[in-house]
């Protein structure tokens, strides 16, 4: 089919919406009715042919053969689809009896085959049908899209003016569907890419996906989406390897797989395969997360524009169990086996940040690849994703522990970044990875990055935010930098960026550095003071105490009506927010009593050990154990931190405080948490995490130590810090030259609108 045909039928379509919906719908909601009203209308056409020979059919089951429930495969057969009608109407016959349209409609839509039952169910079309009957809309609907001056069938036609009209081909359909969807998309304001991905994007998604195998192709192909749409992803590859006119013109058999959590645009896509000859039955609805719906499958290739920056929250529940304090993942497909800093494989979880899941649509395709004991091939990858899959996370977070699974079992191939402005409604920058579990010799332990975000032709009108396109030959150069594994270093050929790299050069230890805990202590009349208050509660203690003194000590005084009233004015007031149970601990004297003879125990020891002031934490808790044990004090272990707290501060100055003493002995220092640090070791250091510490670290804090047991490996790609070239500044004589040059140009400007208006 010619653009111009396309284009008309786009427009005539379009226009169905401004003359018939206009004072039904809200424009927002045209899309509700044009999109299953058109598909509706291509599925009646299909069937337009063998109307009478299915009709005959019917009559055969039920007459001849005395079937009370017909036979779908007969049904089929005469219908020579993978769908059928059995009613009487068309949606010509339809308009013949107008008092009764609305009924007829129904129990035409009644009549159809179940897999085109569930798509008018998806779209909602019974309700809008309503609306519109209620509107007296409905006629005038049909009307004009049964309409002699545009053929939605798939042979060609004569119009009125007797004029040829071509065709409408599977193809065809396919493109005028994604582009009344992304023109509705545009009137909505939607994010487009949770919709639609601009088809030069798909094409060079499908070259880079099917080019480097296309000559050792199976006999049978399986394509999977798990994030499918409206389809378009399929159906591009679908073509690519099948249509007669293509690159390939394979004759392998395709089978299309996909899963799609939109109601509508799941309607769509099963429609398109309907109306395609796929089979409508692999495409399922609901959520790809949450169950795993293809899961004794595996598929050749595998392509996908999953949803970024969006919650997977709706989904914890089936990819993650909580046990205890711990929470572990439920799913295998989200998490993997990957080897510690110490080297010992550990089962960890794939599951990144709650609020973005792209991630996990990227290991559902993973999980899917076929084993290469059972296909020579293995499967391929091609899946868009925006800069966070590349770096965020910390390491040995779900997000990094991705990254780390991809690149050291050397699935990763190549990156490609694409122009910002590319997709509809979003200006962001997004990238295509490449993935292959059967890579070429030459790309084996290599990743290779590609920049091709200056590699663009200008739209000459934009569409929502998309200013930009790929041409084919953007598309061919790409490809063969892919192909050829090409790399141009920092340096651009011919608009185009490329850059080779060994997997390890994407991995990092995340080491933590620890310094020694320093602290002075004295006891003091101020210090001490502070433990007639519970730390956490401090603000509203001191309060109370001030309002009623030693009176808070009284059984029953704080319980008071009165006090309690007092004490709750005062909060909102203040605008402190405590729960009940602090309320009950600020109300109860025995609260109180407590943190008293703590105070009380305190000044004990301050009066025992005096007002030396101490720069040795380990010498003065000694001192203050022999005193309690002196004075025969018995205090737990948390009323003697407190009490240690309250007289003691850092001092970088003091002597380090030693940690597990234990009968005299003890292991090291104890860290201090202020100062605690972290670095990120290249795995590729020479030397290691040693080398690194000895020559980045001591030379600036000599009584520095890395705590082992937190050592964790982390991957992570930025394309700036392997792509930037720095421009340096423009000498400043040259700016200030300039500066002068519009000074002057502004004066002889102004000299001249002065003279004019004189």
């Amino acid at each position: 089919m010619d653009h111009a045909s396309h284009n008309k039928i786009v427009s005539f379509i379009w226009s169905i919406a401004d003359d018939c919906l206009r004072d039904v719908f809200v424009r927002g909601k045209y899309r509700d009715v044009i999109l299953p009203m058109f598909v509706l209308r291509r599925i009646d056409c299909l069937l337009e042919d063998t109307k009478d020979a299915v009709l005959a059919e019917v009559k055969f089951q039920k007459d001849e053969a005395g079937m009370a429930v017909l036979d779908p495969d007969g049904l089929r057969d005469a219908s020579g689809q993978v769908f059928y009608n059995t009613s009487q109407f068309t949606l010509k016959k339809l308009l013949g009896n107008p008092s009764q349209l609305e009924a007829n409609f129904n129990q035409y839509l009644d009549a159809f085959s179940p897999n085109v039952a569930e798509i008018i169910e998806k779209f909602d079309l019974r309700n809008q049908i309503r609306k519109m009957a209620v509107a007296d809309a409905l006629h005038g609907v049909i009307e004009k899209f049964v309409a002699p001056t545009i053929n939605l069938s798939h042979h060609d036609v004569e119009g009125p003016d007797g004029r040829k009209l071509p065709g409408l081909t599977n193809l065809g359909m396919g493109y005028v569907f994604e582009e009344l969807i992304r023109k509705f998309n545009e009137e909505n304001n939607e994010e487009a890419g949770e919709h639609f991905t601009p088809r030069e994007v798909i094409q060079l998604m499908v070259h880079l996906l099917i080019e480097p195998v296309k000559d050792q192709l199976p006999p049978v192909i399986t394509i999977y989406d798990p994030a499918c749409g409206s389809g378009g992803m399929l159906t591009e590859a679908q073509d690519y390897i099948k249509l007669p006119d293509g690159p390939i013109q394979s004759t392998a058999a395709t089978y299309l797989y996909g899963k799609e959590v939109n109601p509508e645009t799941y309607a769509i896509c099963k429609s398109d395969m309907l109306i395609k000859g796929n089979d409508p039955e692999n495409i399922k609805f609901g959520s790809t997360l949450a169950t795993d719906e293809f899961s004794s499958l595996r598929f050749d290739f595998m392509l996908s524009n999953p949803p970024y920056g969006k919650s997977w929250k709706t989904d914890q529940g089936q990819i993650l169990e909580k046990k205890g304090s711990k929470t572990e993942i439920i799913d295998p497909r989200f998490e993997v086996q990957l080897p510690d800093a110490s080297g010992e494989i550990q089962t960890v979880s794939a599951a990144p940040a709650v609020d973005d899941g792209q991630l996990l649509f990227l290991m559902e395709m993973v999980s899917k690849m076929k084993r290469l004991q059972d296909a020579p091939l293995g499967s391929r990858i091609a899946t868009v994703h925006n800069g966070s899959a590349l770096f965020t996370g910390n390491a040995g977070g779900g997000a990094s522990n991705i990254r780390q699974y991809l690149i050291e079992n050397d699935l990763l191939e190549a990156i490609i970044q694409l122009p910002n402005n590319i997709f509809y409604n979003t200006g962001i920058t997004t990238y295509i990875w490449v993935l292959s579990n059967h890579k070429p010799e030459a790309r084996r332990g290599k990743v290779q990055l590609i920049d091709a975000s200056q590699l663009y032709e200008k739209l000459r009108k934009n569409l929502g935010e998309k200013n930009c396109a790929f041409t084919p030959a953007h598309i061919a150069q790409i490809t063969r930098a892919y192909l050829d594994l090409a790399d141009t270093g920092k340096e651009a050929v011919d608009g185009l960026k490329a850059q080779v790299f060994d997997n390890r050069d994407f991995g990092y230890w995340k080491i933590t550095i620890e310094r020694p805990l320093r602290k002075s202590a004295q006891f003091t009349a101020e210090r001490i003071a502070s433990l007639r208050f519970d730390k956490r509660l401090a603000e509203e203690m001191q309060w109370i105490y001030q309002q009623w003194g030693e009176q808070v000590y009284e059984p029953g005084f704080l319980s008071a009506k009165e006090q309690k009233d007092a004490l709750d004015d005062w909060l909102e007031k203040e605008e402190i927010d405590r729960k009940a149970a602090d309320k009950k601990k600020l109300l109860d004297p025995k609260f109180w009593t407590a943190k008293r003879e703590l105070l009380q125990a305190a000044e004990q020891l301050h009066q025992h050990l005096g007002d030396e002031l101490s720069h040795d934490f380990n010498q003065f808790q000694k001192d203050v154990k022999a005193a309690l044990k002196a004075l025969k004090l018995k205090l737990g272990a948390p009323q003697f931190k407190a009490i240690l707290e309250a007289v003691s501060w850092r001092d970088p100055e003091a002597v380090p405080v030693l940690a597990n003493e234990k009968k005299g002995e003890a292991d090291g220092y104890e860290p201090d948490s202020e100062l605690r640090d972290t670095e990120n070791v290249p795995l590729n250091y020479d030397g290691g995490i040693d080398a690194y510490f000895q020559s980045e670290v001591l030379p600036h804090v000599e009584d520095a130590w890395i705590d082992e047991s937190k050592t964790v490996i982390g991957y992570e790609i930025s394309f700036n810090k392997y792509f930037y070239v720095h421009q340096p500044l423009r000498d400043l004589d040259e700016v200030v030259q300039e500066i002068r040059d519009l000074e002057a140009e502004t004066e002889g400007l102004l000299e001249q609108i002065l003279s004019f208006s004189n």
